[in-house]
């Protein structure tokens, strides 16, 4: 933080009802802080808060290091403050974003039943733009212990402490009553905007009776998951009896077995699960199953005028093979692909891009299959996935393909075979659906367009076919 003296100014209060004006001994401050800078109803406040104790003092400068360190900065403005000579109404306040979070993982592996007690492994991503924190409650009536916070990006240990739902509720989280219990996490750094996140991993271990019992030889694990995305692993030397929930059944690597679902309900899943000691041969299975609901791909398509035949999209994925450095995207036979671009989401960085073709597309990528002279390809580079680390790209690209994509007299027709577990189709502004083959929900944009989302916990694809109409003249009747 640097300082010099200069003249003075006034700011005026948040709510015009009880405007002020505040005047200002100033100094002019080098002000790192992008939350505040973003969401404060005035910079010049923001800088005063800066450095103006509770007594409304000057404060020394070096006292607000807390607001200025390294790990915190990411943007600086030129703003102007100091010494407050009169009172600041409280109207002039800080606004702090709601908590935003996406990609919710929950592992659940059940230790002695005798002492109710089962390790949690939850994955989550911190998506509010420009967050330097997160908050994850601690359930209430669970005794929480061996806590520890890994960000997924680098796989460093993050610092963290465990503060009231007060704190948490100051810092954006909704519904945070005072007396709750929240673990508050320092991310590694500021969230990315424009779809940017802080991937985080928190591990705990909790006691909890109520959802973790032993009755008459049986183990029963009764628990409302309000997560989308869960597994539950038995202990050791236990067979399943009984399980509520539609779930897959996997074998893990020791022998234990698993139950894994998705909930694509709007509901909490009431999962009950039920186990019992038993010897079962513990041979290497000769089937690999792979996990439905701890798959990390989300394709979002963005259609354009069907009288374009065009439409964008993005398709977000995790990378953790080690050395790893490139994603070969092969376009479908009859599409025509443009406006190729990537972006690491956990810095914001962009990736590099290639379109490649032939044998230059087999080169890429060995493994790929029917690749011919006429075969195209968009290669994205990026810095090789280092052991321990992980990384969360975006994929975005536009693509014409009139046998897909089209408009019949008036009626939008867009067919697409979709393999992803998560996908979501937005249509052009103006329209409405009219017909869509598979289930899915349907929600408005922030610029009021149809979203529809197609969530698969299968491991098949969906066959779409989805139909729209233009709105001529909406009306309040």
């Amino acid at each position: 933080m640097e300082a010099s003296r200069k003249s003075t100014f006034a700011i005026a209060t948040a709510d015009a009802s009880e405007a002020a004006s505040v005047r200002f001994e100033e100094w002019t401050i080098r002000f790192e802080c992008p939350s505040l800078l973003d969401r404060c109803d005035t910079v010049g406040f923001c800088a005063a808060w800066a450095i103006v104790d509770s007594n409304g003092k000057p404060a020394n400068l070096s006292a607000s290091v807390d607001v200025t360190e390294e790990n915190k900065m990411q943007r600086s403005a030129w703003v102007t403050a100091a010494a407050v000579v009169m009172f600041i109404p409280a109207a002039a306040r800080c606004e702090v974003a709601r908590q935003q979070e996406a990609d919710g993982y929950t592992r659940y592996e059940l230790l002695s039943p005798r002492e109710h007690k089962f390790r949690i492994y939850y994955e989550v991503t911190a998506a509010t733009p420009d967050a330097t924190a997160f908050y994850n409650p601690i359930r209430e009536g669970s005794i929480a212990s061996d806590e520890e916070v890994f960000d997924r990006a680098t796989g460093k240990p993050l610092h963290f402490v465990e503060v009231d739902g007060t704190v948490a509720a100051a810092g954006g989280v909704a519904g945070a009553k005072p007396g709750s219990r929240y673990i508050k996490v320092d991310l590694a750094r500021p969230v990315p905007r424009d779809g940017g996140g802080g991937r985080i991993q928190i591990n705990k271990t909790y006691a909890d009776a109520a959802s973790y019992r032993e009755d008459a030889g049986t183990i029963v694990f009764e628990r409302s998951l309000g997560i989308k995305r869960n597994t539950v692993v038995l202990p050791a030397g236990y067979v399943l009896v009984a399980c509520n929930y539609p779930s897959q059944i996997i074998q893990q690597q020791d022998g234990r077995i698993a139950v894994s679902f998705w909930n694509v309900t709007p509901a909490q899943a009431p999962l009950i699960l039920k186990g019992r000691r038993a010897d079962v041969a513990r041979s290497a299975s000769s089937i690999v199953v792979d996990e439905r609901a701890h798959q990390s791909r989300n394709i979002v398509y963005y259609l354009d005028a069907p009288e374009s035949h065009r439409f964008a999209l993005t398709h977000d994925y995790t990378e953790t093979r080690v050395g790893t450095a490139t994603y070969v995207n092969i376009v479908r036979a009859g599409s025509i692909v443009s406006d190729p671009s990537g972006r690491d989401l956990d810095t914001g960085l962009p990736l590099s891009t290639e379109m490649v073709r032939g044998d230059a597309v087999k080169r890429a990528e060995p493994s790929a299959k029917d690749v011919d002279a006429s075969t195209v390809a968009v290669l994205f580079r990026y810095p090789p996935v280092k052991p321990g680390e992980s990384r969360r790209l975006r994929i975005a690209e536009t693509y014409t393909d009139p046998e897909r994509y089209m408009l019949l007299g008036d009626e939008l027709i867009w067919r697409r075979t979709l393999g992803r577990a998560d996908n979501a189709v937005v249509l052009p502004a103006g329209w409405t659906v009219t017909n869509s083959s598979v289930p899915a929900t349907v929600t408005r944009t922030d610029n009021d367009r149809v979203r529809l989302d197609f969530l698969n916990p299968r491991t098949d694809e969906l066959d779409l076919v989805l139909t729209a109409r233009r709105i001529l003249a909406p009306t309040d009747r």
